[in-house]
């Protein structure tokens, strides 16, 4: 019987790794993870962790704005002094990850993993072994192919220029660009957006979509629609950017038109792991085309949405199939999901679209009409609670400042399957967010 170093071994560290890996030690497994970055991965070093960070003084500045009058003055943000507190956030996290990992066992090992058969991954000429081996290397920003693309900058820069540029494109409509929009123009830059199309946040309800792009124009803000870039030019300090109807000079070019999976250059087809461009196949064990390699994290090809949570889910289930635990197919629970903007859009479970086809209840509220939404003068929010045939609420969507939190709140409701009548029987601390939220089911 072959022996191997490991008995899991992880390709990259993060949340679709470490979560798991650290209650796989735990329960005797000898595991091991390679690394050629930053311990942790995307999301606590140069996404989520970094981002939310950057957006805490908008929030601050959007409620002083709304209670004008009573407090004395809108804060201004300083820029510099926002991206060095950022880094002080996040600076340890590798670190604390390192500890964690330290702590239980877990070997880390520096460098960058190639696989060269089905057991191994080698890191600077020297092979690794592992009874099972893991996936997990996320995704990269996607960089648009056209002339002068290395003159544009991806979200990591952003997060970690120090001087705001006094007048910033965003090119993309997803999440990094409405956030990023959202913070460069709180901090006092001139933001335009050049979608691809007439339509953005695709995932979101498109109303709500359509509030948060108003509000955003209001504030200064200019949506360029169908601007298809075709290229990037450098006009001494300048950017000129080149798009279907004309052109924009900037003095800084973020390309935020999306994550790629990161499956090139780590021996897939040497092993005979099946990818395609939306990232790796696996089944619903998370089992790659190579029996004993899965995938884990924002690297799998898969319908749910490539979030932190649904990385750490994914990671949690392997520890459990892994040793033993578990012999099932991943069920996985209701994912939700937030932009960043202000206000916010936040949603779980059944869409309206579905809802309206399924012919399911579907109960819309006007959140400033609640007592407790005009405490701090919120003018604008509107939420969707939808029910199924049998009366349990199956999905929320909603847009305001607090949308993140309301998800959050009512999310247990929609995975336990609670029905009106048992939502009725809960009791919250008043006054209380939670308590206005369950006001309204």
């Amino acid at each position: 019987m072959a022996t191997y170093d490991y008995d899991v071994l992880y390709l990259g560290s993060g949340h679709g790794t470490f979560d798991g890996a650290i209650p796989l030690a735990q329960s005797g497994k000898k595991v091991g993870i390679i690394e050629s970055g930053l311990i942790g991965g995307t999301c606590p070093n140069r996404g989520c962790n970094a981002k939310i960070t950057l957006d805490a003084p908008v929030e601050l500045q959007r409620s002083a704005e709304r209670l004008k009058g009573i407090v004395d003055t809108v804060p201004k943000i300083n820029w510099a002094a926002n991206v060095k507190h950022k880094q002080e956030v996040i600076d340890g996290l590798p670190g604390m990850i390192t500890g964690l990992l330290d702590s239980v066992g877990i070997d880390i090992i520096k460098g960058h993993g190639i696989l060269t058969d089905a057991h191994t991954i080698e890191v600077d000429g020297h092979p690794h072994t592992g009874e099972k081996l893991v996936i997990s290397t996320g995704l990269r920003p996607n960089r648009l192919d056209v002339p002068g693309a290395e003159l544009m900058h991806d979200s990591e820069d952003f997060m970690n220029i120090t001087k705001l540029p006094e007048h910033l494109a965003i090119i993309g409509s997803g999440y990094i660009s409405f956030e990023f929009a959202t913070i460069a123009n709180a901090a006092g830059a001139k933001v335009t957006v050049l979608m691809h199309e007439d339509h953005a946040l695709r995932q979101f309800n498109q109303s709500y979509v359509d509030t948060v792009m108003d509000d955003l124009e209001r504030r200064g803000v200019k949506f360029i629609k169908f601007a298809g870039v075709s290229s990037i030019e450098k006009d001494g300090k300048e950017f000129i950017v080149n798009y279907a109807d004309g052109k924009l000079k900037v003095d800084w070019v973020l390309d935020a038109t999306g994550r790629i999976p990161n499956v090139e250059n780590i021996g897939l087809e040497t092993v005979g792991v099946k990818y395609n461009k939306k990232g790796i196949e696996v089944n619903d064990f998370l089992q790659t085309t190579v029996d004993n390699i899965y995938a884990s994290g924002d690297v799998i090809d898969k319908v749910q949405p490539k979030l932190t949570p649904t990385a750490v889910f994914e990671s949690l289930y392997l520890t459990k199939l892994l040793s033993g635990k578990e012999s099932l197919p991943i069920k996985y629970s209701v994912i939700p999901s937030v932009v960043f903007t202000s206000p916010r859009i936040a949603k779980a479970g059944v869409s309206v679209q579905e809802a309206q086809k399924k012919g399911y209840k579907i109960k819309v509220n006007h959140l400033p009409d609640d007592w407790y939404r005009q405490v701090d003068k919120q003018d604008l929010g509107e939420n969707t609670l939808i029910y199924d045939n049998d009366g349990k609420l199956v999905g929320v969507t909603e847009i305001s400042e607090q949308a993140d939190n309301v998800i959050n709140t009512l999310l247990p409701a929609i995975e336990l399957g609670m029905t009106e009548e048992q939502l009725g029987r809960m009791v919250y601390l008043f006054p209380s967010l939670a308590s206005a939220t369950w006001s309204q089911i």
